[in-house]
C-alpha cells in the first residue's frame, strides 16, 4: 500500500469548499458572523461578560466573570484581605449555587478531606505501572480507571452524581501530581518520589506538597496557586470542555466518561493547552530580543511573529485576544497584579516587566501590521505559565493543574445537565457529498 498516495486521497476526499459554509449558513465553531457565540443552552453557573449588544452592534466593555452571580474579583479580594484559601469555597459556590456559612463550609471541607485519599493500591496499579508521557492523557485514563472502584457507577440520580463529583474533585490534585512524578521517573530519568497525601491540606497546598522533594512551600506561594485555581474553575457553558460535559452528559453516560471527555478537550492547544504555546513563544522572544526593556526591540520582534517571520510561523501572538473578552480579561489582571510580589521575591522582575511590556505594545503592533483598531486584550494564558514557573511547577503540569481547577465547573455543569437537561444534544450537519453508484470491485 502506498501510504503517501492514500494520505493525499484522504486530504482531497475530506476537503470542503469554504464557500459552502456560507451557502448553507453554517455557524462554524458555533460562532455568529459578529463572533458572538450561538446560543445553545441556558445555565445558572457562570457568566462571561466581555461585550454588550447595543443597537444591534457588538460593543466592547471591560471583562467580568461571575460565578453563580458573584464577581470573581470580589472572591479574590476577600481571599487576599483575609489571607485565606478560596478554591474550596469556590467549589461549594459552583456546586450549590450559594456561598456557605462557616458551619456549611466546615462540613463541606471535611467531606473533601474524607475523599482525598485514592483507592487502595490505585497509585501503584494504575499510575505507576502504566506511566504516560502525557499527564493529561494519564489524568483521563485514571478517571476512567476509577469506574470499577465505584460502588454505583451507572446511577444517574443527582445524589449519586454529586457523590461521584465530590470524590473526583477531591482526588484530582493527587492524581495529577502522582502522574507527573511517574512521568518524570519513567520518561525523564528522574528519581521516583511519592509523598503521602495529607488529606487536611487545601488543593493548592496538596499540589505543592506532592511535587516538591522537600514538600516545603511558603504561604504566599500556596495562596497564589489557590488564586490560579479559583480563576480557572469556571468559564460559562460555552467553552469547549464545558460544552463537552453538557454534550456527553446529555447522552446519559456515566460521570467518569463525561469527565474524561472534558479532559481530552482541555488538553488541546486551542483550549487549555494554549498556555504551553505562550511559554514556547516567551522563550523564543527572550532568546531573540537582546534588550528586554526596549519597547522598539520588543515591538519589532512581535511584528515579525505577527507576519509569520518569527517563532512558529503561525502569525499568532499567543496569550493575546479572546473569543469573548475584548478590553480586559479579569483573570489576567488578577494574576498579573498578584504575580508582581512573587517576581520580586524570586528575583524575576526582569521577566515580569517583559510580560508587562509585551502586553502594553501588542495593540499598536496589531494596528501597524494588520491595520486594525480591534481591541486586543491579554488573556489569562499569558500570565498563568509565568506564575507556574515562578512557583517551580514544571511546564507539563500547567494544563493538568487547569483541569484540577476546572473540574469544579465541569461537575457543576454535569449536575445542571442531569437535573435540567432532559434532551440529548444533537446539532445538524449538512452532507455535501454527491450521491454515487456502487460498482463491483472488478470494475473500479
Amino acid at each position: 500500500m502506498e501510504l503517501k498516495k492514500h494520505l493525499n486521497e484522504i486530504s482531497s476526499d475530506n476537503y470542503i469548499a469554504p464557500e459552502l459554509y456560507n451557502k448553507f449558513s453554517v455557524k462554524r465553531g458555533l460562532r455568529n458572523e459578529d463572533s458572538t457565540g450561538v446560543l445553545v443552552g441556558l445555565t445558572r453557573i457562570g457568566d462571561v461578560h466581555g461585550y454588550e449588544i447595543i443597537d444591534g452592534k457588538k460593543t466592547a466593555v471591560p471583562g467580568k466573570l461571575f460565578y453563580r452571580g458573584i464577581d470573581i474579583e470580589e472572591i479574590a479580594a476577600e481571599a487576599s484581605a483575609n489571607n485565606k484559601f478560596s478554591f474550596e469555597e469556590t467549589i461549594y459556590l459552583l456546586m450549590f449555587g450559594k456561598l456557605p456559612t462557616q458551619t456549611e463550609f466546615d462540613d463541606f471541607y471535611s467531606l473533601l478531606v474524607k475523599n482525598r485519599p485514592l483507592p487502595q493500591n490505585f497509585v501503584e496499579d494504575v499510575i505507576l505501572k502504566a506511566p504516560s508521557s502525557s499527564i493529561m492523557n494519564k489524568l483521563a485514563s485514571s478517571v476512567l480507571a476509577l469506574y470499577p472502584y465505584d460502588e454505583n457507577p451507572e446511577d444517574l440520580s443527582p445524589e449519586n452524581v454529586f457523590r461521584q463529583c465530590i470524590e473526583l474533585v477531591a482526588r484530582f490534585p493527587s492524581i495529577a501530581a502522582y502522574s507527573y512524578m511517574s512521568k518524570k521517573h519513567n520518561f525523564d530519568q528522574g528519581s521516583l518520589i511519592i509523598h503521602q497525601i495529607d488529606p487536611a491540606l487545601s488543593a493548592a497546598e496538596t499540589i505543592l506538597s506532592l511535587i516538591r522533594p522537600d514538600q516545603k512551600y511558603t504561604e504566599y506561594e500556596a495562596q497564589l496557586l489557590d488564586l490560579a485555581l479559583v480563576i480557572h474553575a469556571e468559564h460559562g457553558g460555552g467553552n469547549n470542555s464545558t460544552f463537552t460535559i453538557h454534550v456527553v452528559s446529555s447522552a446519559d453516560t456515566d460521570t467518569f466518561s463525561a469527565i474524561a471527555a472534558a479532559i481530552g478537550s482541555l488538553k488541546g492547544f486551542k483550549h487549555g493547552g494554549a498556555n504551553a504555546k505562550v511559554i514556547e513563544m516567551m522563550n523564543d522572544i527572550k532568546e531573540n530580543v537582546k534588550n528586554w526593556e526596549s519597547e522598539k526591540e520588543v515591538s519589532d520582534y512581535l511584528e515579525k511573529i505577527l507576519k509569520g517571520e518569527a517563532f512558529d510561523g503561525t502569525k499568532l501572538i499567543y496569550g493575546m485576544g479572546h473569543a469573548i473578552y475584548t478590553i480586559t480579561d479579569p483573570r489576567a489582571n488578577l494574576l498579573r497584579d498578584k504575580a508582581k510580589a512573587l517576581a520580586e521575591e524570586k528575583g524575576m522582575m526582569k521577566e515580569y516587566n517583559l510580560h508587562c511590556l509585551i502586553e502594553q505594545v501588542v495593540p499598536s503592533v496589531f494596528k501597524k501590521v494588520k491595520g486594525s483598531d480591534k481591541e486586543i486584550c491579554t488573556n489569562v494564558d499569558f500570565y498563568s505559565g509565568f506564575v507556574y514557573r515562578m512557583l517551580g511547577i514544571p511546564e507539563e503540569l500547567n494544563t493538568p493543574i487547569f483541569a484540577v481547577s476546572r473540574i469544579a465547573g465541569w461537575c457543576a455543569h454535569r449536575l445542571e445537565e442531569v437535573v435540567a437537561g432532559g434532551r440529548i444534544i444533537r446539532p445538524a450537519y449538512k452532507c455535501v457529498q454527491s450521491q454515487l453508484k456502487y460498482t463491483n470491485i472488478n470494475e473500479r
